[in-house]
């Protein structure tokens, strides 16, 4: 089957790219509203794209009656926002943050999610959140239906369980973050496995001076 995205509705597009493209991170991405109480939502249009500089992204889109969404209209306003990453212990609660409340609710006090103040912007994170991102705004791309954030990570939070005894890498039995398939439906990445080069493979590599041996025929 074939699809024309040049004349394909947005609906259909939407469906189509969030079928297709996943498990995508969620980001329950805290802000501080102009009345100076917590706003959270969750996104699925999110990801890290760099580590020098580093850069997540998130897309913003807006709502039906194409006014902007708090979050957005929060970050334009004070240039800053923290990515609390979703495990399986705050998912439910992740959920109802993403009712269309009125603007002067306190999402994260709401859905019962304890915060506290982030050390380098003027925004809450969750307390139990396996991992939360400090973030600057580095620039924001706009469409006419869409906002693409890009923030610089300043300073990260890591729950002390959720990595090694080094502090190197993960856990992966404490850090099973939830992830969006399609529609209502998620996964949790509770069944992990290693995929790695095999060894012959170094000799491959674009930047060693012996060139691979090719079969003839």
């Amino acid at each position: 089957m074939q699809f024309d995205f040049t004349t394909l509705p947005p609906q259909d597009r939407y469906r189509l790219l969030t079928n297709f493209v996943g498990p995508r991170p969620i980001a329950l991405v805290t802000t501080r509203s102009e009345a100076g109480h917590s706003n959270a939502a969750p996104m699925s249009f999110f990801n890290v794209f760099s580590q020098d500089p580093p850069i997540v992204i998130l897309g913003i889109q807006t709502r039906a009656d194409g006014n902007e969404k708090d979050t957005i209209v929060n970050i334009r306003r004070t240039q800053e926002f923290c990515v609390n990453m979703v495990d399986m212990e705050i998912a439910e609660a992740m959920i109802l943050c993403g009712v269309n409340f009125a603007r002067d609710v306190d999402e994260p006090a709401f859905a019962g999610l304890a915060t506290e103040e982030c050390r380098q912007i003027g925004a809450r994170r969750l307390t139990r959140t396996p991992c939360a991102m400090e973030c600057r705004v580095e620039r924001i791309i706009d469409f006419p239906r869409r906002a693409i954030v890009l923030g610089e990570v300043v300073e990260m939070h890591v729950r002390d369980d959720c990595l090694d005894a080094q502090g190197r890498y993960v856990n992966p039995e404490v850090y099973q973050p939830i992830a969006r398939l399609h529609a209502d439906n998620y996964i949790v990445a509770d069944r992990q496995f290693e995929l790695k080069k095999p060894n012959a493979a170094a000799a491959w590599e674009a930047d060693q001076l012996t060139p691979p041996k090719t079969q003839a025929g």
